[in-house]
């Protein structure tokens, strides 16, 4: 599946060599380089992914992402030089979906790409044939159709990965799902990277849902196995 990808790096060869795979993959793939000109390029061509560098001039990575998600929910895939860096950008709810560290295989940036662009879009649950009823766990209700969550009275902004994770555990509320078997159903089977991304989505979602890693109530750790959603 083909898709409008957005590269965003001030190296300009490397996003150049970047858009040359995107492109012979059957992308349609612009550059900028530069955060002010992404934020610009993202709000006038809406693309499907922005390849997302952490050190840009201007505006850094961190907040592009932010600016970006106040009007677009497309994937983000950040690029960062060491991943300590990685982890800490998706922990601190930015909203990336994934991250690369540099270096990188061209290649698997171009899978990781095409797996989010196989991945449900906005709006395709509610062409299907037959809308599902809201999920509700306690004082979490998520309605799959619309794609909303609540908790109580207070709807829970999720980026388009966070729901999908939130879909994906609460599809089966008694079962144990390994990182692996999350990775496969939100990432996509062909993924390839560091299974603890689930971990730092999970935590970004446990806080938007206000729940206590501690003694959570919506999402449950399993030791040695993974999670599973609890009763609320």
């Amino acid at each position: 599946m083909s898709g409008r990808v957005l590269v965003v790096d001030d190296e300009r060869s490397l996003a150049k060599v970047v858009a040359r795979y995107l492109e012979r993959d059957g992308h349609e793939v612009g550059c900028v380089f530069d955060g002010r000109s992404a934020v610009a390029a993202v709000r006038r061509n809406t693309p499907d992914v922005v390849v997302l560098d952490l050190a840009l001039p201007g505006l850094d990575g961190v907040e592009v992402c932010r600016q970006i998600r106040t009007f677009t929910d497309c994937y983000v895939i950040m690029l960062t030089a060491r991943s300590e860096e990685a982890d800490k950008l998706v922990g601190l709810g930015v909203g990336a979906d994934d991250y690369l560290t540099k270096p990188f295989s061209p290649r698997e940036l171009v899978a990781r790409v095409r797996a989010m662009l196989r991945r449900p879009r906005l709006g395709q649950a509610e062409s299907g044939p037959a809308q599902q009823p809201p999920r509700a766990l306690g004082a979490l209700r998520i309605d799959v159709t619309g794609r909303e969550v609540w908790v109580g009275n207070n709807q829970v902004d999720l980026t388009r990965t966070e729901f999908d994770l939130l879909e994906t555990l609460s599809a089966r509320p008694d079962a144990a799902f390994t990182r692996r078997q999350l990775i496969n159903a939100v990432w996509g089977a062909d993924w390839i990277g560091d299974e603890h991304l689930v971990d730092v989505h999970v935590g970004h979602l446990r806080r938007k849902l206000g729940d206590d890693p501690t003694a959570p109530r919506f999402i449950r750790t399993i030791r040695g196995v993974g999670y599973r959603m609890g009763q609320g």
